[in-house]
């Protein structure tokens, strides 16, 4: 972290700190901090009893960081070791947890962080991107989560839990209005349909923002940069027996908007950083993007118990299709075909990628003992199928952007695996678990050129159909030294299952990834002192990783290969704290430090085709760099967070909250290879909100803003043709009204 960096946080903490202290006319109650309980281990537990690292995002805190309408990449260096990109706009995240991650755009890429929404497993990246709304909780579960989430998991788990519905009756509305015509609406309506029997809650989200980018080359003003976002949810709770019970779950989705907006040449060459001058809200586009995404989908989910034993059910469906095009060069005409730039255009790129029918089906049966005292146990099934049909095309730019090149791809996934778990209490201090998971993984890969835009003719079609059959584990050990005071070790597997990659328009090649599998070791402090008024969880970490899938994105062509890495690895230390203090101050802060590396002598990549600076030595055939020792992409060294509330009653009984929170990251590159211009060197993104609430607490008015010191740094890049960045979000600034009942 540089001096620059600590400097400011610095003085913001100190500021906010200054204001939370000033002499109050009323007196604040001391606070405490209660336990969080989680569903880390599939069992309801406080977090303070889960032996791995883990964060939790809920309350206040998770709508205030996602207040101004940003996706799910408000997770991104939120929590230790996390980050979260995208190179598609607000419909195709990616994410990485302690550096594994996959930077791979193509519609079938597979991540090694694996996202839950309410049990079911997301796998396309594509529905990963379900808006966050009206939930409970987040988990953010770290480490290889190999033996109750299987396969895909190596980096970790991103838990998603939906509000439940009530018994009572309950709601509420948040309506924010802010910068570019931003509206942003949230809304839940939950309560009992028969009395303890059927409950209900319907939830629904409205996010909108106007276009605001101008577009210097065609001349026309606010030409992008808006989009619209609507979810819905209904899901029922029945009851019907003492013995049964089940939850029922409906979603939709809908999107509009713009795809990623790629700016050409805005990366300063032979450095870090972004071209003087540089304007958020200009590009210059020879072409229109679009994205455009719709699905839907259910869940449901059965307990039965028989005695001692309680029988488990969770089914899911999803179903989407989406289409995004983008203007991957990020400029206008090319150097042969004047009038071009801005800066050097070698070449147009326009493509567009999309999923004509996506069909996923999940289903889980576990059979659990929680009874005995000492020892709980679980069994159980699982299954995985999923339909993928792919197109890609391109489009001549300077031929009235007709489609010149078409390719189509299918792909089909079974997976089923089997799994147990143990946990025993030794003693009243001391707890072992184990667990193990077998599970196979099947592919059908079909792809085939219908139209080259290079001239190459037809291709196919070409067929990959690898399988595998991969066991995983865990073993953890914790004990409790002392009331509030708790040490533990875990060590565990995980693995990917194999993946494929056609990006038959601009070459002829397929490739495939096999397996890769990970073994971690980590041991950690969870502390509960000062009579619960401070939270402190420690944890470092060891892993070592086998035959990773990495994606050589771009380079000397608009294509993403797969490639397996010998051996990677990976250490580091992650830490956050809670603190409730005295006056109605509450100061909570995370960091993380992550050290990667690529062990792999035989392992050579393109470098950029766009005239970077490589640092990386060439390899044995022209056009190729070593990327043996280079740390992995999109893992900065540090990570660190923290925020403060202060809340002050007033005499009339109703509340003031003021609230900051600042989250920092250290330099990240963006690509396998190293080079001086595609990476950044830091970000720092804060925000604040003032809010009152009226004394019964129904009322809520407040006033915010983020990234309000107007931090601009690139976050990715396209190197196959000029220095094309994209860059963060911009400051943004609003009002919000909240009203409960």
């Amino acid at each position: 972290m540089t001096a620059w960096s600590l400097r400011k946080l610095a003085r913001m903490a100190v500021v906010v700190w200054a204001v939370g202290l000033v002499d109050t006319a009323v007196a604040q109650p001391r606070q405490i901090l209660e336990d969080i309980t989680v569903t880390a281990r599939k069992q309801e537990q406080i977090a303070f009893d889960v032996p791995l690292s883990l964060s939790v995002l809920q309350d206040e805190g998770l709508t205030r960081i996602r207040s101004s309408g940003k996706d799910i990449r408000f997770l991104s260096n939120r929590v230790p070791s996390l980050q979260a990109e995208s190179s598609s706009g607000r419909f195709f995240p990616r994410f990485y947890i302690r550096g594994l991650g996959n930077t791979d755009f193509d519609m079938n890429a597979s991540q090694p962080v694996s996202v839950m929404y309410d049990g079911v497993v997301l796998e396309n990246a594509q529905l990963k991107s379900t808006p966050v709304f009206d939930v409970e909780r987040i988990e953010v579960l770290r480490g290889p989560q190999g033996t109750l989430f299987g396969r895909n998991t190596t980096a970790g788990v991103i838990k998603i839990e939906s509000a439940r519905p009530t018994w009572d009756w309950e709601g509420y509305g948040r309506l924010s209005y802010g910068r570019f015509d931003g509206v942003n609406f949230e809304g839940a309506l939950s309560g009992p349909l028969i009395p303890s029997v059927l409950a209900a809650r319907a939830s629904v989200l409205v996010q909108r923002r106007s276009d605001w980018v101008d577009n210097t080359y065609t001349g026309k003003d606010n030409a992008q940069g808006g989009y619209d976002d609507i979810a819905g949810r209904l899901q029922f709770l029945l009851t019907p027996t003492e013995n049964l019970s089940g939850r029922f779950k409906v979603h939709i989705r809908d999107f509009d908007g713009p795809p990623r907006l790629f700016r050409a040449n805005v990366l300063k060459p032979g450095h870090s950083e972004l071209v003087s001058g540089f304007r958020r809200d200009q590009i210059a586009h020879d072409s229109d993007g679009e994205a455009e995404a719709s699905g839907h989908g259910f869940a449901s989910e059965l307990h039965y118990t028989l005695g001692p034993v309680e029988l488990i059910s969770l089914t899911g469906g999803e179903w989407l299709d989406s289409f995004v095009r983008g203007d991957v060069d990020g400029g206008y005409g090319a150097v042969f075909s004047p009038p071009s730039g801005p800066g050097l255009i070698p070449f147009p790129a326009e493509t567009a990628d999309g999923i004509s029918a996506l069909r996923q089906l999940s289903q889980e049966f576990r059979l659990e003992h929680t009874a005995w005292q000492r020892l709980n146990w679980r069994v159980g099934f699982f299954y995985f199928h999923e339909e993928l049909d792919m197109f890609g095309l391109n489009y001549d730019t300077l031929n009235g952007s007709v489609v010149n090149g078409r390719i189509r791809h299918e792909q089909r996934t079974e997976a089923w695996a089997v799994f147990a778990a143990a946990t025993l209490s030794v003693t009243d201090n001391l707890e072992v678990a184990a667990g193990v998971r077998v599970s196979e993984d099947d592919k059908e890969y079909r792809i085939e050129r219908l139209q080259s835009p290079l001239g190459a003719g037809p291709l196919g079609p070409l067929h990959k159909a690898p399988r595998d059959l991969v066991p995983s584990w865990d073993v953890s050990l914790r004990y409790q030294v002392a009331p509030g005071v708790q040490p533990y070790v875990r060590v565990a597997s995980s693995f990917r299952a194999p993946s494929i990659q056609g990006r038959l328009l601009f070459s002829d090649e397929v490739t495939v990834a096999d397996t890769e599998d990970i073994i971690s070791v980590e041991a950690g402090l969870k502390l509960r002192l000062w009579q619960q008024r401070l939270h402190l969880d420690l944890a470092a970490y060891h892993f070592w990783m086998h035959d990773q899938q990495l994606t050589a994105v771009g380079g000397d062509a608009n294509v993403a290969r797969l490639v397996n890495a010998d051996r990677t690895i990976g250490r580091g230390v992650e830490a956050e704290l809670t603190l409730a203090l005295a006056r109605g101050l509450r100061f909570a802060a995370a960091a993380s430090y992550n050290y990667t590396r690529l062990d792999d002598s035989d392992l050579f990549i393109p470098p950029c085709g766009s005239g970077c600076t490589v640092l990386d030595p060439p390899g044995p055939v022209p056009g190729t760099v070593s990327i043996d020792g280079n740390r992995l992409y999109r893992t900065p060294r540090w990570i660190v967070n923290f925020s403060l509330d202060y809340t002050r009653v007033l005499a009339g009984g109703s509340t003031l909250i003021a609230s900051t929170d600042w989250a920092y990251r250290s330099r990240v590159n963006f690509f396998l290879y190293e080079s001086r211009e595609y990476r950044d060197n830091h970000q720092l993104e804060g925000g604040l909100r003032l809010a009152w609430l009226s004394p019964s607490g129904v009322l809520e008015v407040a006033a915010f803003g983020r990234n309000i010191l107007n931090d601009t740094s690139p976050v990715g890049g396209i190197d196959f043709n000029n220095l094309t960045a994209y860059v963060n979000d911009p400051p943004y600034w609003g009002v919000e009204g909240v009203v409960r009942f």
